[in-house]
């Protein structure tokens, strides 16, 4: 515990509570029924409010009004704590005290949330430290132990202004045959390459490991990367291959290939996981004889991870949910 504690202390920021902050969550504690939830409405509030402040200074744009927590039904009728960032979601922002070891997350804010970030309130109110986030959270009493950089929050939200939440990927929604644009069988993305003689296979896909006969638990479809400028005329194929496993684990395999008229990958092209956080998960990188690279992981229901494709410094992202 104390090696968490000291983490926690070297990581967080410490900010101050205003006055305005305090008068507006006192306000909003005054209109509750009981001394309890008057309690819960301020801590929230300040949470908010102080989450608020910092993304301002961060120069991220917030919209508090369009926030649960800024709605007084919404305040006196369930625990709410979160604050709308546009082009991204909302973000639950839970308050603890001083000494508490774990953060309370009701179940009713498990979905529609970005993200969870966690402020930890001072007795006198006069100051909060932010403590860390989490992407996701599929319990009620999260450990303070899992709390991840303020930091690494600031590169995630980044990435989801960029690529927003609505532009997922949704891995579980392909075992029910829905699939999102652009993203093929690897037949009909084969089919139409041939069709172009610029960008046809010199040799096929390696059938041993994108076999057309797997398994019918086996998922798997196919979209070109393009790119630009430095491999012109040749788009890379990334192909993602699902399939569900026991305990709510889905196996993931990712293959990169060649289309243009070489039978190799380009030297130093990489494929590249990067987990909730926008941190290295898994990569690899082309050699001067390989025609495709891959990765094989396995990740849980909700859980979110991206897949770059890159070469020098051009990049492309794409991001997924299981």
């Amino acid at each position: 515990m104390m090696n968490t504690t000291q983490k926690l202390d070297d990581s967080a920021l410490l900010l101050p509570i205003s006055q305005t902050v305090r008068f507006t969550a006192q306000q909003f504690a005054n209109q509750q029924p009981t001394a309890e939830k008057a309690e819960q409405v301020q801590l929230n509030t300040l949470a908010v409010l102080v989450m608020n402040d910092y993304l301002q200074m961060m120069e991220i744009p917030t919209d508090l009004t369009a926030s649960d927590s800024w709605n007084p039904v919404m305040r006196l009728c369930a625990n709410v704590a979160d604050l709308q960032v546009p082009s991204v979601g909302r973000l639950e922002c839970r308050p603890v005290r001083l000494h508490e070891p774990a953060c309370y997350i009701p179940a009713e804010t498990w979905e529609e949330r970005v993200g969870y970030v966690v402020v930890q309130v001072d007795e006198s109110l006069q100051e909060a430290r932010i403590l860390g986030f989490i992407n996701n959270v599929t319990t009620e009493v999260l450990s303070l132990s899992q709390l991840q950089p303020l930091e690494a929050l600031i590169d995630y939200l980044g990435q989801l202004r960029t690529s927003p939440t609505n532009a997922l990927v949704n891995l579980s929604q392909w075992l029910t045959n829905q699939f999102e644009a652009g993203w093929q069988t690897v037949e009909s993305l084969w089919n139409l390459l041939e069709s172009k003689p610029a960008y046809a296979f010199r040799s096929a896909i390696t059938l041993e490991e994108t076999s057309f006969n797997q398994p019918e638990t086996i998922t798997r479809r196919a979209k070109l990367i393009d790119l630009g400028i430095q491999i012109v005329d040749r788009p890379v194929m990334l192909v993602v291959e699902i399939s569900p496993e026991a305990d709510r684990q889905t196996s993931i395999r990712l293959q990169l290939h060649s289309t243009g008229n070489q039978i190799y990958l380009p030297t130093g092209v990489q494929l590249i996981v990067l987990d909730e956080a926008g941190t290295i998960f898994l990569e690899a990188q082309a050699r001067s004889a390989d025609n495709y690279i891959q990765l094989q992981f396995r990740g849980e229901i909700q859980e979110r991870f991206s897949v770059r494709v890159s070469l020098d410094d051009m990049s492309i992202t794409e991001h997924f949910v299981i």
